[in-house]
């Protein structure tokens, strides 16, 4: 009880409404200063220059407006752009012609190559036996066509000696009949005997046979030169096949060599020395780094205004902030799934519509070192400049409409 009472006694020393320095109504404003900045920053627009502020921001975004409206009538609209687009090379598959046993590899995987360096090299033997063959082969018709042609001058002086013994036995008719025509009236007149003549008959007659018989050897010497010549000139084309035969031994032995067709960059090689290959087996791919271009699959609603001819473009997924220029070289005769290897066919079954995509080439022009790293499958986005076509659409519907009214509809 005494020390509550002594507590009381220290509380009421205090002075009233002055303890801690507080204003017992902590309500009321303290003095009128302080009531009208209160007021002041309740209404910020009555500032002259907050509201000079505010008309500046909005007349900013205004004339922004009206100048990005103006940029896209004049230039935004006509660009069409798509991310479905990839960097390809016309890239050549590296395969032989013949089969064997790989003796060599010339080339390392991302060689750069040039056109006719030698890449592959097969083992050449058996190719070249092949070769040979065909050389002996044309040596032997060679041999066979000198010996017809031999016989040939051997026949035509038979021929010629057949021709004189047939003129030998023409003659010896010829007096054989005139001896036959003399004698007949001397042995009608009895001035001759019928012996003699009859004797002379005989002559005659095997005189005549001698004729025939020399005409005949005559003929015959004359159509064997016809079966010699038969036999040269089948010697000949024997000697005109080993002569192919050879050219395409030849051939052979020069395709165990396989050289670059263009300029380029090996790619996903898997030949390797020592491996048995066969014809047209794969053995390496050549990418030309030259002739890169760009497939983008445009939507077929963005190929209205779409020409050969127009600027694009270009930025590369693997270099941000660089813009390659490009030119649209060609467009697609038909959209991507019609090429497929499984056209759709809409006619069958339920439809829903979907967006076709039609394949344009885009051609590049990239510098020296953009182009080292430019690769087959990369990812670009391109944007076509199509302002050059900008009237076409109203032309177009122009002629239509005029030849909707040359045919009446």
């Amino acid at each position: 009880m005494v020390l509550r009472d002594t507590a009381r006694a220290s509380i009421g020393a205090f002075p009233k409404h002055k303890s801690f320095g507080m204003n017992p109504d902590s309500n009321a404003p303290s003095s009128p200063a302080a009531g009208e900045s209160a007021q002041g920053r309740a209404s910020p627009l009555k500032s002259p220059r907050a509201r000079f502020i505010l008309m500046l921001v909005v007349l900013t975004l205004i004339v922004a407006g009206v100048l990005w409206l103006v940029r896209f009538e004049i230039y935004g609209k006509y660009q069409e752009s798509t991310n479905d687009a990839y960097i390809q090379a016309d890239s050549v598959t590296v395969a032989p012609k013949v089969a064997g046993y790989v003796d060599r590899v010339f080339v390392n995987e991302n060689q750069d190559v040039k056109a006719g360096q030698p890449l592959v090299q097969i083992d050449p033997r058996d190719y070249r036996a092949q070769a040979a063959q065909s050389v002996a082969q044309i040596d032997i018709a060679k041999a066979n066509a000198a010996g017809v042609v031999a016989q040939i001058a051997e026949q035509r002086a038979a021929i010629d000696q057949a021709q004189a013994q047939l003129t030998a036995a023409q003659a010896d008719a010829a007096f054989a009949a005139s001896e036959v025509a003399r004698y007949r009236p001397l042995a009608a007149s009895g001035a001759e005997t019928r012996e003699r003549f009859s004797q002379l008959q005989n002559q005659a007659t095997q005189a005549r046979a001698k004729v025939q018989a020399a005409q005949a050897t005559l003929t015959s010497a004359q159509k064997r030169v016809a079966t010699l010549d038969a036999q040269r000139r089948q010697a000949q084309a024997q000697g005109e096949a080993a002569r192919a035969q050879l050219s395409a031994a030849n051939t052979d032995v020069e395709a165990t060599i396989l050289r670059a067709a263009i300029d380029g960059r090996i790619g996903d090689k898997t030949v390797r020395q020592g491996q048995f290959i066969q014809a047209a087996t794969r053995l390496m791919t050549l990418v030309p780094t030259d002739s890169l271009y760009i497939t983008a699959n445009f939507k077929e609603t963005q190929m209205g205004l779409l020409r050969v001819g127009q600027k694009v473009k270009v930025e590369v997924d693997a270099l941000p902030g660089v813009e390659l220029p490009g030119q649209v070289a060609s467009i697609s005769p038909g959209t991507g799934a019609q090429f497929s290897v499984l056209p759709p066919q809409n006619a069958t079954g339920n439809f829903t519509k979907i967006v076709q995509r039609v394949p344009v080439r885009i051609a590049i022009s990239a510098g020296p070192e953009t182009r080292k790293l430019l690769v087959p499958g990369m990812s670009v986005d391109v944007s076509v400049d199509t302002r050059s076509a900008r009237t076409a659409a109203a032309r177009i519907k122009q002629e239509q409409e005029r030849h909707n009214a040359r045919i009446g509809r």
